[in-house]
Order: C-alpha cells, then structure tokens, then sequence
C-alpha cells in the first residue's frame, strides 16, 4: 500500500472480497482504506464513505493525500476514507457461548439475499468468514454471532489484517435491521481497531441498530475477546435500495 501524500498505487480486489455481486465487500474495502491511513501514524478512528460500488478484479487507483485516501476507476470516485477524531465504543458485551447460540436465529438461514458475501455468506469453512449474527434473546435488542477465525485470513505475521476486522465489523450492523431475504448497501463504515485479532480465535461480535430515517439504517457493532475485551468497534449507516 502506499503511505506517502500524493502517491499513487494500483489496487484489484480479489474475488474472494465480494459482498453484493460483482463488487466487494464493503467493510473489506473500507478496512483497507483505513489501513493505509494507519499505515501512515493515524492512530484515531476512521470514517469510510462509499460513494460506489467496488468491482472486482478490476484495476483501481488509490491515491493517499494528507489525511484522506481515495479509490477511483477513472474519473468516478469509489470510497473516501478520513479520521476522524472520536472514541468509539461497543454495544455491549455478548460471551462467546452466548454469541454461539445467536447464530441459530440469524435472518440468512431462512432466506439469505447476498449468500456469497465474504463476511455473512454462507460460503466454504476457511472461505468467508461466516459471521450468522442472530437475536439474542426475544426481548433484547443486540444480535450477535459467535467469530472462530479461521487461519486462512492471517497475514505473514500471524495476525489478521485490519480489512479482515473491518468486514467482521460490517454485515452485523445490517442484519440488527434486516428480514430474511432483505438486503441493504453499506453507505458509511466509521471504526476503530484497538487490538489485534489472531487467527484461531474466538470472538463475539456484536451489534445493535440505532436508528433509521427513511431508506437510512443506522447500527452499531464491535469485537470482543473472551473475557469482555473490546477488539474494536464500529458505527454503519445502509441505505435500503429504492423499489
């Protein structure tokens, strides 16, 4: 990735990344942005709007300025990524046996909309990251889904890449709102990563919904450890497609 303002660099998501067809996934994509503005000392969360979709396997440019990153095709602006000065926090804690059980009442096993997404789909173990989040109780309002991260998405270094947390941190946010067989499109993605996450791990991950205004869905989602430790955390805002 290139770090130093003004330079540019040749980015192709590789297909494995998809989220709705075609294009990538959207917290993937957000994540790597924010990665190279980490790369260069932003240590704050980052806020990530998505202007378009992101195809794949497609050459794109993304060009580091100061304190902004872009990706484009051409002309069109893809996704711009700022910091932004704020403490993000999670929803709440959720133990991972609990998270576990979620999974059962997650809306995608009855009808899944985007069945090939990278972080929700219903895709190969090792594969996607098979995040189901699921109501955790009747009453409650968090949903939450079990993370046991599978050693295919470590890096050299033995750790998983913050777009992995990214898109760990994205689809939940959506399904605290959706119905089975509804879908929506990731608009903004605002997070932070406070710690590393290992492959091999268990995870909770955790999310609520907000608000919504009109065809805007808003949410919020984080990643703990097992003993209550926020990993990172996240606010999203969706926009349901019109009809």
């Amino acid at each position: 990735m290139t770090t130093a303002a003004g330079l540019q660099t040749v980015v192709t998501v590789p297909a494995r990344f998809r989220g709705p067809e075609g294009s990538a996934n959207g917290g993937w994509i957000a994540g790597t942005l924010a990665d190279t503005l980490t790369e260069a000392g932003c240590e704050s969360a980052v806020e990530v709007t998505l202007h378009a979709p992101t195809p794949l396997q497609t050459e794109l440019r993304l060009e580091h300025m100061v304190n902004t990153v872009t990706l484009s095709e051409g002309d069109r602006l893809l996704v711009e990524a700022i910091p932004v000065a704020e403490e993000l926090t999670g929803p709440g804690f959720v133990p991972f046996n609990e998270a576990a059980k979620a999974e059962s009442r997650f809306p995608g096993l009855i009808d899944h909309a985007i069945a090939d997404c990278f972080a929700c789909g219903l895709r190969e173990p090792g594969d996607g990251l098979r995040i189901f989040p699921g109501r955790v109780d009747d009453d409650g309002a968090l949903f939450a889904a079990g993370w046991r991260v599978p050693f295919t998405v470590s890096d050299e270094g033995g750790s998983v890449p913050t777009p992995i947390v990214w898109a760990a941190l994205d689809c939940v946010t959506g399904w605290a709102h959706l119905q089975p067989g509804e879908s929506a499109l990731l608009g903004r993605l605002t997070a932070q990563v406070h710690r590393r996450v290992f492959p091999g791990g268990t995870y909770s991950v955790v999310a609520r919904a907000t608000g919504r205004e009109g065809r805007k869905m808003y949410g919020e989602s984080a990643v703990y450890e097992v003993d209550g430790t926020l990993v990172a955390a996240a606010r999203a805002t969706w926009i349901v497609p019109k009809s």
